[in-house]
């Protein structure tokens, strides 16, 4: 069964969430969730999202994004 499409609009706030495969741990160290949040920082920036929190664990994260625009850029989907 397909996923329904998002509903966007300008003011949106996502949770966003990802687990490892098979409950694995996908940062291994601390250089991993370092360059893990370096990255979310710039695409924040380069897509003007607002991150209102996250949240990096051994096997998964939480992210709380706010969608000022009113169409999310293409190459930040």
């Amino acid at each position: 069964m397909p996923f329904k499409l998002r509903l966007e609009f300008p003011g949106a706030i996502y949770h966003a969430l990802n687990r490892g495969n098979y409950r694995r741990w996908a940062f291994t160290d601390s250089r991993t969730k370092t360059a893990f949040q370096a990255c979310l920082f710039e695409t924040c920036a380069r897509c003007q999202w607002l991150l209102h929190a996250f949240v990096v664990m051994s096997n998964h994260y939480h992210l709380t994004i706010e969608t000022p625009l009113e169409k999310t850029p293409p190459t930040c989907r």
